[in-house]
Formats: C-alpha cells, structure tokens, sequence
C-alpha cells in the first residue's frame, strides 16, 4: 500500500492534499483530542470500574487522537484494565510522517504527557511497518490494545467487532470528504454501539446531527474549543 502524502504548511500545519484539508491546526490536535473527543465522551470517568472499555473512531489520521487516549488511559490510577481503540483508514501516511507529526505536537506545560507519550509512540511505530490490507490487531502495551482497519469505515464497520463504549467520530470535514459523514457510514458507526454509548466529534454539521438523531443517537451541541465555537456530543439510544 502506497503511503499518503502529507505536506507540512509554512505555518506548521500538517496538510493532506487528496482532501484538500488539514489534519489538524497547528496548535490545535492534542487540545482537540483531549477537550472535544475525551471530554465530549466522559473520559477518563467512563471506563473507571470497567473490566474493558472500548472505544471506536472513524478516521485514524496522524494518530493524535489515539496517543492521546493511551497517555490518559496509563495516567489514570482507576482506569479498566483493558483498552481497546478501535479505528480505520483508507488513506495511512508512513511511519516517518507519524513520528514527524508526533514531534511537532504543539502541547501546553500543563499537558504534556512526558514518558507515556514516548512509550505508546515507540509501540506504535514498532508496530506500523507491518501495515498491511484488512485490519491489524496489535497489543502494544500490557492491557493497551489498538484494532486498525486499513480502509474506509463504512466498509471495515460493516464487520461487527462487539460493542463499543464511545465513539470518536473524526475525519476530513464533510464538505471534503462527503463519504466519511454520509448515512450508510454512520449507519455502520451506530450498528457498533450500544445502549448508553457516547459520541463527540469537532463537526456540528446539520446534515451529519440528522442523521445521527435517525439512528438513534440523542444529540446536543456544546461550547467548543476556540476556534471553533461549538462541538457535538450524543448519546445512543438503540
């Protein structure tokens, strides 16, 4: 599988051109993964107590969301003592583009993750070469377990991968990348929740909150992280 191309912008923003979109802002990713896709989904509260927790996301990326998920899921004392991230990607850069885009996360002081963050990423880069077609399994930390579908989500969701706790619902935005946000792919998502399972994403697009409110899910939208005023948060219902 050929790599994505990925062009760093004069103001340090990580660009795809097959979308014609950024990744992330430049300061924005590890702010994002934290206050809109953990927050918006009860983290780390959430899978206290659990014996397992799982979590999906429909777009695998530069992989901010995950690592940021593994750093705050190895902080906490309380945490289940399993973690598995389920999540795919049609288009994967290579595993110098991951770690370049590690290295430029822009993170607050008061955030940085220290020695976690540089253990899940070793892992994962260890792990990245062996990236083939169809999904990947790989435990790269005791009781950390990450599931990576190399293709888009409407059709690596279609197989049914158990329930899932909470769901990051991510990607290039719908105006660039329509597929990702359209009623069979969200249909999939929904086929993997369960009663009670929570959901955030950045996008409060009326056509992606409608047809969220179709299948099920109880949606609101909520104050956003600058400079985006609002972010999504619902709840499904069954």
């Amino acid at each position: 599988m050929k790599p994505e191309t990925l062009i760093w912008l004069a103001d340090g923003s990580p660009f795809n051109p097959r979308f014609g979109d950024v990744y992330r802002t430049r300061t924005g990713g590890w702010a994002q993964a934290q206050g809109v896709f953990l927050n918006g989904c009860g983290l780390p509260q959430a899978w206290r107590g659990c014996s397992s927790f799982r979590i999906l996301e429909t777009g695998f990326g530069l992989g901010v969301n995950f690592l940021a998920t593994a750093v705050a899921w190895l902080g906490d004392p309380a945490r289940s003592s399993e973690l598995h991230f389920v999540s795919v990607e049609a288009y994967p850069v290579d595993d110098v583009a991951l770690q370049e885009s590690a290295r430029r996360l822009d993170m607050a002081p008061e955030t940085a993750p220290g020695q976690d963050f540089a253990r899940v990423l070793t892992a994962l880069l260890a792990a990245w070469p062996s990236r083939q077609t169809g999904w990947q399994h790989w435990t790269l930390l005791p009781g950390l377990h990450l599931h990576l579908g190399w293709a888009p989500a409407q059709t690596a969701f279609n197989t049914p991968m158990g329930p899932v706790d909470a769901v990051y619902l991510d990607g290039f935005s719908p105006r660039r990348n329509p597929d990702a946000w359209d009623s069979p792919t969200l249909a999939a998502v929904a086929a993997q929740c369960r009663r009670g399972t929570r959901l955030s994403s950045w996008c409060v697009a009326g056509s992606v909150r409608t047809r969220l409110t179709e299948l099920g899910f109880t949606v609101q939208k909520m104050p956003g992280l600058p400079p985006k005023k609002e972010r999504l948060e619902a709840t499904f219902g069954g």
